[in-house]
């Protein structure tokens, strides 16, 4: 019997870390299309923020987000997705989150949200470094035969 760790065995769990991962893409693929609708905004954020080309780099977040969020929606390369999402949503979370330096009225505000791009952090680290469920499912039926062979 195998004592490797790796990836979801209880039954039905296949499922809900596919659910899971969707949920957690579609929130990206949601915030990048919402930006469309608001293009002139965000990239005027990203030019207070001193982002030099900030319409371009803009589309860039747009592309990004949707693209990657839709790959964890649909189960397509969601370790690469989830590894490109790491360092944006870190990005992310500093320039549009800094709650220590936020004023008493947006202090609480800005601390959630910086919390909860954490717990994005968290899920995304998670994904990144999970086995993919094709693997994981093949991990299990090698775990399986190596149990009925002792």
């Amino acid at each position: 019997m195998s004592n490797r760790q790796h990836g979801p065995t209880l039954p039905g769990s296949h499922f809900a870390v596919a659910a899971g991962r969707a949920m957690l893409g579609a929130l990206f693929v949601v915030s990048g299309l919402l930006k469309i609708g608001r293009f002139a905004g965000v990239a005027a954020s990203l030019a207070a923020l001193g982002m030099p080309i900030s319409q371009g780099v803009a589309g860039l977040v747009i592309v990004l987000e949707v693209g990657t969020g839709l790959a964890l929606v649909c189960g397509w390369h969601v370790r690469i997705a989830a590894t490109i999402l790491v360092p944006f949503v870190v990005m992310a979370t500093l320039m549009f989150h800094p709650f220590w330096a936020a004023d008493a009225s947006a202090y609480g505000n800005q601390l959630n949200h910086f919390l909860k791009n954490i717990a994005l952090l968290g899920a995304l680290l998670m994904v990144a470094c999970t086995d993919s469920p094709r693997q994981t499912a093949r991990l299990d039926r090698i775990d399986s035969q190596l149990t009925k062979a002792a």
